[in-house]
């Protein structure tokens, strides 16, 4: 930051923090200076503000300063959040000569590097004051952050703070003077789309991907192919994509890269993940020897040396696509029983005097090198921990979902882990309400602080058996937010609100924000998610 800008800003801030220890002494980071809920989500990690309402101009300007500010992605980011601010007749019904109170948000952001990894720096400040207010010297907003996708995140604080107001038709920013300090509390803040069991539009991806970025979520956990269908084009073997539903439902190259960076400029990662051994049926379609035979079409042929040379081709192309360095190899339901019935398969474990578990970590062991060869952190479901525990390679994470209590047991032994338990966080399981949701937790049971830190963070999980372009947006939203919130939110701050309370009525208001900005997301009471409702009423209360 320019070091007059600095000073400015800091000065702002200690005049804003004396004012605001006058008005409330220890300021609670979810509940403004009236008492009332803070109207964001995810909950910053800390919040201080006033009593005044201030008017933004609909032609409000950016400012951008520092190293990073004068990046595209910031720029493409503000007029994202303007879009979505402003309604479209905002400048044209802008009175000539109208004084506003923000007329222009001042983005500094200290480092220009675009490089969107694991841990990437997404915290950021903001203040947003009047010039010449009793608590403020500054007039305008100002977002400092060190990366630019800490600006992102605060774009999107930024943009919750702007309200409508329908009688004088301005937009306002009440409870003015605000100043927030906020970074997440989990680097890994996951959304797994299932596009395997029923083929969703890059359209909708994206639609998935706006909305986690609402939700401040930063990885979208890809599970592009599984044993129904196989839709994504891989050209070392072309004849895979064989496997999908039909010609229409397929991901070209184009596409998949037109997705990661689609993401990229949200703040998101893509984790792609191909599943194996199991649930790998539809990749025979194309190439029927990966089969260990017509009647056993899953796992893979397992003592096929072609069945690592295809994987060893996927993989490699799929590293042209995603940069993200974890790449999910599943894992997970490995039935390996017609390996024992299948002659050759069967001959060759004898051969290797292997059993078929033994066979299984095998093939478990084999595809994470050639993931760790392309300079990928290999992440499986918990099963082969479970399965093999100190057999996994050292890098591996560890991904949870069959119940409780097992990241306390893979960070006990060293490697990394990421919740998904699906008691409380898959999606799927419609009859899970929110408040369960909101209840999971990644760090139950481990109380080392070192073990903590193993813990990446967590997931919820979209799968889509029952969800297709017709349903899966009003199926992750709302309760993806609860679990957003989780992972974001201070810990303290979280347990200290009351949930049928404070964090309902916040919820209910962040799911309204999300059908105004064109999300499908069910009502948030619903006692089976994405129903719709069952009789007229507010957005607000249903």
């Amino acid at each position: 930051m320019p070091p007059n800008l600095r000073a400015y800003l800091l000065s702002a801030l200690l005049l804003l923090a004396a004012a605001g220890a006058r008005r409330h002494a220890s300021p609670a980071a979810n509940a403004s200076s009236a008492g009332e809920p803070v109207y964001l989500w995810p909950l910053p990690k800390s919040v201080s503000s006033g009593s005044r309402t201030l008017t933004v101009d609909p032609d409000l300007a950016l400012d951008p300063q520092g190293p990073g500010g004068r990046s595209l992605a910031v720029a493409e980011a503000f007029q994202r959040y303007r879009g979505l601010v402003f309604a479209p007749w905002a400048h044209a019904a802008r009175p000539r000569g109208a004084r506003y109170d923000v007329t222009r948000l001042t983005v500094v952001v200290n480092s220009a590097n675009d490089t969107l990894a694991l841990g990437v720096d997404e915290s950021y400040a903001i203040y947003v004051g009047a010039a010449g207010g009793v608590n403020s010297i500054v007039g305008g907003a100002i977002i400092e952050a060190n990366t630019i996708y800490g600006a992102i995140r605060g774009l999107e604080t930024f943009s919750q703070l702007c309200v409508f107001n329908y009688d004088t038709k301005n937009v306002e920013v009440r409870n003015a003077p605000w100043h927030i300090q906020d970074e997440p509390r989990f680097a890994f803040r996951g959304l797994l789309l299932d596009t395997s069991r029923h083929y969703l539009p890059v359209d909708v991806i994206k639609q998935v991907i706006d909305s986690m970025s609402f939700s401040k979520l930063n990885v979208l956990h890809w599970h592009i192919i599984d044993e129904q269908s196989f839709p994504l084009e891989v050209p070392t073997y072309p004849n895979l994509w064989k496997g999908s539903y039909s010609k229409w439902e397929r991901y070209t190259v184009e596409d998949a890269h037109d997705i990661v960076n689609y993401a990229k400029k949200r703040g998101i990662n893509v984790m792609a993940e191909i599943d194996v051994p199991g649930h790998a049926e539809s990749w025979g379609n194309g190439y029927p020897k990966l089969w260990p035979s017509p009647n056993c079409t899953e796992p893979l042929d397992v003592s096929s040396n072609f069945t690592f040379e295809v994987i060893s081709g996927i993989l490699s192309d799929m590293r042209k696509i995603f940069p993200f360095g974890l790449f999910h190899l599943g894992g997970d339901e490995v039935y390996t029983g017609c390996w024992n019935t299948t002659p050759h398969v069967r001959q060759w474990l004898n051969e290797r005097n292997m059993t078929t578990k033994d066979a299984y970590k095998y093939f478990v062991l084999r595809a994470q090198e050639l993931a760790i060869k392309l300079n990928w952190t290999p992440v499986n479901w918990e099963e082969t921990f479970n399965s093999f525990k100190e057999n996994l390679n050292p890098l591996t994470v560890v991904h949870n979902w069959l119940g409780p209590g097992v990241c306390p047991k893979v960070v006990a032994k060293g490697f990394r882990c990421i919740m998904s338990n699906q008691g409380v966080w898959y999606l799927d399981h419609l009859d899970v309400p929110w408040e369960d949701v909101y209840s999971g937790e990644p760090l139950d049971g481990i109380s080392d602080r070192d073990q903590q830190k193993l813990v990446l963070g967590g997931e919820v999980c979209m799968w889509g058996e029952t969800a297709d372009t017709s349903d899966v947006l009003q199926t992750i939203w709302p309760r993806a937010a609860a679990a957003a919130e989780r992972l974001w939110s201070q810990l303290g701050a979280i347990t200290a609100q009351d949930v049928e309370t404070t964090v309902l009525s916040r919820l209910h208001y962040f799911r309204c924000l999300l059908n105004h900005r064109g999300i499908a997301a069910a009502p948030v009471t619903n006692y089976y998610a994405r129903r719709p409702p069952i009789s007229p009423g507010s957005c607000f209360v249903q």
